[in-house]
């Protein structure tokens, strides 16, 4: 295993090269940083793009759904076709809003990540189980250990997408807005209005036994 993803034809960006990464560490600071990633696909000859949660092992992510749904269907095998779906999955984070002189130079300051790839259904019961603690964890971590596990009726309505992580790259951008030479005097204000994720006081449910302490990975979130 190298430090670093090969670049391939779909992860080189036609604009800002600069900007992109292909660093294996950069790429897994990004995906365990987020919650929530936007999965696309193609039904019916059409493109469709749906919010789901996902968790990473490794150089896996794994996201999960209904065994109904359309994706997780399509991911399946199907008669003689082979198993899997082609997706295209991303991971983003705004870190800030740059306002430039000019409207045309404004922007934003961001971290994302684009991975391409043939989704797969996990069957092997295990793997599953892995896959679910890993969602829960990756949102709150440790919280896999301070809850019930999936019984059976739950599994079997749980359908969970394996995507390796072997077509990848990262983008960023950062610092202060772009301005254009002559602009420099004009009498607009210019700079990074910064954007932070902030977590409130945990509040516990109406039903909460008020003898069971706030858990200390709560405590440090």
């Amino acid at each position: 295993m190298t430090d670093s993803y090969e670049p391939t034809e779909r992860t080189i960006p036609t604009r800002s090269r600069d900007r992109a990464s292909y660093d294996r560490a950069a790429v897994h600071s990004i995906l365990d940083e987020g919650y929530v990633c936007h999965l696309g696909f193609v039904r019916d000859g059409a493109p469709v793009v749906l919010p789901t949660l996902y968790g990473r092992i490794g150089d896996r992510l794994y996201v999960h759904g209904s065994t109904g749904s359309r994706p997780l269907r399509m991911a399946g095998s199907r008669g003689g076709e082979a198993p899997g779906l082609r997706v295209c999955l991303t991971v983003t984070h705004v870190d800030g809003l740059v306002l430039a002189r000019s409207a045309f130079h404004h922007s934003i300051n961001y971290r994302s990540v684009v991975v391409h790839g043939t989704a797969h259904q996990v069957t092997d019961p295990e793997e599953r189980r892995t896959a679910l603690d890993a969602l829960v964890d990756h949102v709150v971590p440790g919280r896999s250990d301070d809850s019930r596990p999936a019984n059976a009726k739950e599994l079997a309505a749980t359908a969970v997408l394996r995507l390796d992580l072997g077509e990848v790259s990262a983008k960023v951008r950062t610092g202060g807005p772009n301005d254009e030479p002559e602009d420099a005097s004009l009498p607009h204000w210019s700079g990074v209005i910064p954007v932070r994720k902030a977590y409130g006081t945990p509040v516990p449910a109406d039903d909460h036994d008020p003898a069971i302490p706030l858990p200390g990975y709560l405590s440090v979130l």
